[in-house]
């Protein structure tokens, strides 16, 4: 087993908090469905508004606060929702943009070569400021190298590909700017393989990301922060915790029976 007694309890506290903040928090839609109501009950309908909305956010619900908690075993820094900084250099923001023409013009994604390009002009011309999206999970391991996580559902909308692949760079490129020689790395992280037993149909990846150096699915994502083994026994923690629950989660959800 990869992950100490101690740890594994962390791991299940923070899957067992996370869910009691969503209920805490939750506001179940007034919505008046009464024939839905009549036929299958408000309480099993508020259940599956409420697991709904938890599809919705259950990588910042829950994968985030689980996934910093593991890397905290193997690394030395795991913050998640962290911020990249405001500002790329033009120069930067240019070859990002040449980057992706290219890779729109059939030519096959390379991480390391596109990262090397970016570090190259990444504080050449005028600093410019911008905006750009929080990275889900930041890690550093014991060498000073940085790993950005990009934590997305498990089928995501392939129209989207372009902005992913441009957010990935910019990162880099945001983070190169202040330090040029660092060793940065980013990903796509899928947090199961909802194909299995099946191989995860990367080929929906393929074009605009490097699926070696640029996704991890499933058990390389989990075994990645926790080393190996990681990924089963996050789901008997998963698994635990929920039946631990359920009581918990019948008797919220039966009052909504009652009103």
């Amino acid at each position: 087993m990869s992950l100490s007694i101690e740890r594994i309890a962390l791991i299940e506290t923070a899957i067992r908090e996370s869910l009691r903040g969503k209920f805490k928090n939750y506001r179940p839609e007034s919505n008046h469905m009464p024939f839905h109501h009549r036929l299958l009950g408000k309480d099993r309908m508020a259940l599956y508004s409420f697991i709904h909305s938890l599809n919705t956010n259950f990588g910042a619900a829950i994968y985030e606060p689980v996934a910093a908690a593991l890397a905290e075993t193997r690394f030395v820094k795991a913050q998640p929702q962290f911020v990249a900084g405001n500002q790329i250099s033009e120069a930067a923001q240019n070859e990002i943009q040449d980057i992706i023409n290219d890779l729109t013009m059939g030519k096959e994604a390379d991480k390391e070569s596109e990262i090397e390009r970016i570090r190259t002009v990444c504080q050449q011309g005028k600093m410019k400021k911008m905006k750009t999206v929080k990275i889900d999970l930041l890690i550093e391991d014991q060498t000073g190298s940085i790993f950005l996580f990009d934590l997305k559902t498990v089928k995501p909308n392939i129209s989207n590909f372009k902005d992913f692949k441009r957010t990935l760079l910019e990162w880099c490129a945001i983070m190169l700017a202040k330090n040029a020689n660092l060793d940065i790395h980013s990903y796509i992280a899928i947090p199961y393989n909802p194909y299995e037993p099946k191989p995860y149909e990367r080929w929906t990846l393929k074009g605009m990301l490097d699926l070696k150096e640029e996704v991890k699915v499933a058990e390389e994502f989990w075994n990645f922060l926790g080393g190996d083994d990681t990924y089963t026994v996050l789901l008997d923690c998963f698994e635990r915790v929920g039946i631990e629950l359920r009581p918990e989660i019948d008797r919220y959800f039966s009052r909504f029976a009652k009103s």
